[in-house]
């Protein structure tokens, strides 16, 4: 079913709905709405973080201690 198949059924369904149960669905649209565009900014930051070269320092920090430098070793 394509997209504006959906919308069009949605539409025929409201139109036949009394007002009390079209804005029921309308809430619910505006919920659903609000739900993606939150994704859609997690997603943004997510990939912001991700390419971010904050931390990038961390990657090439030199090894400071070795086995050698324990001094005493639990088991």
């Amino acid at each position: 079913m394509t997209r504006e198949i959906i919308i069009q059924r949605t539409l025929a369904v409201l139109q036949k709905l009394p007002k009390e149960k079209a804005n029921e669905i309308a809430d619910f649209a505006d919920y659903i709405m609000k739900k993606y565009e939150e994704e859609i900014l997690q997603n943004g930051i997510q990939k912001l973080v991700s390419e971010s070269k904050t931390f990038e320092y961390l990657q090439n920090e030199e090894t400071l201690y070795t086995l050698s430098d324990v001094k005493e070793k639990y088991k």
